[in-house]
């Protein structure tokens, strides 16, 4: 399960490592007050992206978070490692496979207090995550089984209800949070601005922010007070 100090998190902002920040906007994401930043993608994610944003980023307190896309961007100096499981995948390689194979190849490397497993389920068949994936678009029902799932059958830390790149239903996530007493819910999708954060904010355990902030890096840095409850 998580640690006490990430339970307490609400905010996190997520960079793609195969898009370009500028450091003055970097700085202002870092010193933001967001309680993580997480570096991951779906398309291009290489090693050299990975480790240029990961020193970037080092120069800063705010801990770093390494999602997990593909093995060859797997490296040291992160305070986490988060490994996804899309639940609503078709195939069993996104599922279980892929997991697999970086178990075998990096079990003795691996350090479990900093290891958390993400029940995935992506809800925007248009994203890139979904095709890649291969995912289905899982019904109210689904994805409720899927939340009971990732608690009670996976003991997961983290269900995650992704929307990727579009705003999605609060009142799924109102009820998702309700199948949930142990298991952290993020959400992440279109938030762009304090209202949608807030309202989000109100289900999920922690949002998270990505897309916003390289095109509205403004209003995408205000998410962070809004969820805080900060003036």
């Amino acid at each position: 399960m998580l640690h006490n100090s990430l339970k307490e998190w609400k905010h996190i902002f997520k960079l793609d490592p195969a898009k370009d920040i500028s450091d003055e906007l970097l700085d202002r994401v870092c010193e933001s007050g967001t309680d993580a930043i997480i570096v991951g993608g779906t398309d291009d994610v290489t090693l050299d992206g990975v480790l240029d944003l990961l020193s970037r980023i080092r120069r800063y307190t705010v801990p770093c978070i390494l999602e997990i896309s593909n093995m060859e961007s797997i490296t040291p100096g992160f305070d986490y490692y988060f490994i996804p499981m899309v639940l609503n995948s078709k195939e069993k390689k996104w599922m279980m496979d892929i997991q697999h194979e970086a178990v075998k190849q990096y079990k003795e490397m691996m350090n479990w207090d900093e290891i958390f497993v993400e029940g995935y389920c992506i809800l925007n068949e248009e994203a890139k995550a979904y095709k890649k994936a291969n995912c289905q678009l899982p019904t109210e029902e689904d994805v409720l089984a899927y939340a009971y799932m990732a608690e009670r059958m996976f003991h997961l830390p983290i269900f995650y209800v992704e929307y990727s790149g579009t705003y999605g239903d609060p009142k799924l996530v109102e009820k998702v949070k309700d199948e949930l007493t142990d298991t952290m819910l993020f959400y992440g999708g279109g938030i762009e601005n304090k209202t949608q954060a807030r309202e989000m904010s109100q289900h999920a355990d922690v949002i998270i922010v990505g897309n916003s902030l390289y095109t509205n890096p403004t209003e995408a840095l205000e998410t962070v007070r809004a969820v805080k409850n900060e003036k």
